[in-house]
């Protein structure tokens, strides 16, 4: 039998396909705001720069430096400007366009489906993410997984993100669950891996897009090897 009871799940780049949503939706706003007419030569450059920069916004907003208002437009406006285009009227509507758009697309990492199919009959099952309230709702309904989780706690709903102990304590209260029957899921090293271990959880490193965590509990590359894992 297993010691766990209730598996916590990151969701973005863990069950929900961050990296390929946001591919394609950063494309499509490539097309119809015809950025290349506008000094942006490439759409795989356009995207390349964007990441780098999200990245980095992410960071300083988990760091609680960067609050999301600012963060959603100073990544579109920053992408822009590295090509030479200020236009904050049009990084204004492509960071609207983009969180409007993104959201409602489905894709799902590789085996997420059919894993969470397999274990949701015998484990409680539950979110933990620092996205951002009404965008993490519509991803999740968007790629009709809603329905698999008890327990669906945003950064912003916790009053603080990942790894911040609070957000874990918050998780297993919501949950009715302890750290000693809690197991945390996720790819991030830093927000998912550190933050279970300061909060006593065990923890599996999802690594199908991140270097592996030589001190988090389990490691896998893929959902199939989840199953093993739990007993």
């Amino acid at each position: 039998m297993s010691r766990y009871e209730h598996l916590f799940f990151d969701l973005d780049h863990t069950l929900w396909d961050f990296r390929g949503n946001s591919r394609e939706t950063l494309r499509e706003i490539f097309v119809a705001e015809r950025l290349d007419e506008a000094g942006v030569p490439h759409v795989d450059e356009f995207i390349e720069c964007y990441e780098e920069i999200n990245l980095a916004m992410w960071a300083g907003y988990s760091a609680g430096r960067i609050p999301k208002e600012v963060l959603r437009v100073l990544r579109f406006r920053d992408a822009l400007l590295r090509f030479g285009v200020k236009d904050n009227n049009l990084a204004a509507r492509i960071g609207k366009e983009y969180v409007e758009h993104c959201p409602k697309k489905g894709m799902l990492m590789p085996g997420a489906r059919e894993m969470l199919d397999t274990v949701k009959e015998r484990f409680k099952l539950h979110i933990i993410t620092n996205g951002f309230d009404e965008v993490q709702g519509v991803k999740l309904g968007a790629s009709g997984i809603a329905s698999y989780f008890d327990v669906v706690l945003t950064s912003e709903r916790a009053g603080a993100p990942k790894p911040d102990p609070r957000i874990f304590q918050e998780a297993l209260k919501r949950s009715r669950a302890s750290a000693k029957n809690s197991l945390m899921i996720g790819d991030n090293v830093e927000a998912d891996m550190l933050g279970a271990r300061q909060a006593g959880w065990d923890h599996v490193h999802y690594t199908a897009e991140t270097p592996p965590d030589a001190l988090a509990t389990h490691r896998i590359v893929h959902w199939k090897e989840l199953l093993p894992l739990l007993g």
